[in-house]
């Protein structure tokens, strides 16, 4: 039987593949064939649908060769798509671009049409014209490229880099109130806390990974099973080598099986954004950073994905963070701490990187204060402290950078647009 971990390194297979969706495709295409065929004699198909043997081979024969270049035509925009996300966004955003619907059916519709017009092209004999199939493949072939004008539409409408952003930031924030639901199921009660004497059991990873998921709820479940308590020692995103300790175990009735449990933690050679909103983060701050690389240096494009940072980091503001997330069982006691991303966390990789890189660009030094002072008169006190250090590193960054006191003037003046919308009456730097 297959352990969590596997069945969640399959659904990632799945989801990832670009050739699963196109196969199903193929062997539908065939069936439909054959019902197509046994329904030749149908007397309810029209007249009009009616073919010569010559006719239906060439029109069929059309159709396969069209469906094989349309093929080829998709293949190469997805290598076009691969080396402009490689370019100039960022490699992380393939990971999420290979799980599009739209492009698994556009392949499939293709490839389907090609395996029903085929298998109709072998069965026409002399006496013998599958009209109905004909004619369906015909309806096929207006569905295929009603299916490519829209691939190519989308395709050429997201890959600019703010549809990637908006994409992005919104698959972020739909993990981010995931996770929060999951992971803040049950809490202990008051006074109940994790125990701190040694370990009874420790588990380590036996082939190293970046952590992909956690199934939470198995680990409560073994927890109440054998009545321990499960800690869990890595992040979601974090990379551990082989060996290093995993899961943690203390106390407990009975010992419970290391292979079960390390098959509840799913490590791979990369990150996913499944239980990972931070990275969504991630390859925000990607894109943007390598709009401001001096190869490309369009700090125009960076505003814009900061705007969609922004409104992430709006998303975390409002929601409840931990740094260790503690599930209970049904009286109270802890049983399961899974570590989690404070806000400092969300907080620093949305800007620091973006702030070092950026830091000479008049443009990024008053879109990330217009940032950082709108998340200020936003933000609980307790993640003020937070936001005014980053404004202090702000503020050290433009004195560095702008030497002259009238474009430090400008640069330590907040703005939505980077340069050129104004500055907002609350605008003042807080104290």
């Amino acid at each position: 039987m297959l352990s969590w971990a596997s069945r969640f390194r399959l659904r990632q297979y799945v989801g990832a593949s670009l050739w699963i969706v196109p196969l199903l495709g193929l062997v539908l295409g065939v069936v439909l064939a054959q019902c197509a065929f046994a329904a030749q004699s149908a007397s309810w198909v029209p007249t009009v649908w009616q073919y010569s043997a010559t006719t239906a081979s060439g029109v069929l024969a059309a159709i396969v060769g069209a469906m094989v270049g349309l093929l080829g035509f998709v293949v190469t925009i997805g290598v076009l798509v691969v080396q402009q996300a490689t370019g100039t966004l960022s490699p992380r955003y393939m990971r999420l671009w290979y799980r599009d619907r739209l492009q698994k059916a556009t392949l499939a519709t293709f490839t389907g049409t090609f395996a029903f017009a085929f298998s109709l092209l072998r069965k026409i004999e002399p006496d013998s014209v599958p009209d109905l199939g004909v004619t369906l493949a015909g309806l096929a072939v207006a569905v295929s490229l009603v299916l490519l004008l829209v691939y190519l539409n989308r395709f050429t409408h997201n890959l600019r880099p703010v549809a990637i952003a908006d994409l992005v930031r919104r698959m972020g924030q739909d993990v981010l109130g995931r996770r929060v639901t999951v992971v803040g199921a049950s809490t202990p009660r008051d006074g109940e806390a994790l125990p701190h004497d040694a370990p009874v059991m420790v588990l380590r990873s036996e082939q190293g990974g970046a952590i992909q998921a956690f199934d939470v709820q198995g680990l409560r479940a073994a927890a109440l099973r054998h009545d321990c308590v499960l800690v869990v020692t890595h992040r979601v995103g974090d990379f551990v080598p082989p060996g290093a300790v995993l899961i943690e175990v203390y106390g407990g009735t009975s010992a419970p099986g290391p292979r079960r449990l390390l098959g509840l933690v799913a490590t791979g050679a990369e990150r996913t954004i499944d239980q990972d909103p931070a990275f969504a983060l991630r390859i925000l701050v990607d894109i943007a950073i390598r709009a401001l690389s001096p190869a490309v240096n369009d700090p125009t494009t960076a505003v814009q994905v900061l705007d969609h940072i922004e409104a992430f980091l709006y998303t975390v503001a409002g929601t409840e963070l931990r740094r260790c997330h503690v599930l209970a069982d049904d009286r109270g006691r802890p049983r399961l701490a899974v570590p989690g991303r404070s806000w400092e966390d969300y907080l620093q990789l949305a800007v620091t990187e973006i702030r070092e890189y950026g830091g000479g660009s008049l443009q990024i030094c008053r879109r990330l204060r217009a940032l950082l002072e709108g998340l200020h008169g936003t933000v609980t006190p307790d993640r003020l402290p937070a936001v005014r250090g980053e404004l202090a590193l702000l503020d050290a960054c433009v004195d560095r950078e702008f030497r002259d006191p009238v474009r430090r003037a400008l640069a330590r003046t907040g703005d939505r647009q980077g340069i050129g919308g104004g500055q907002r009456p609350e605008a003042a730097p807080p104290e």
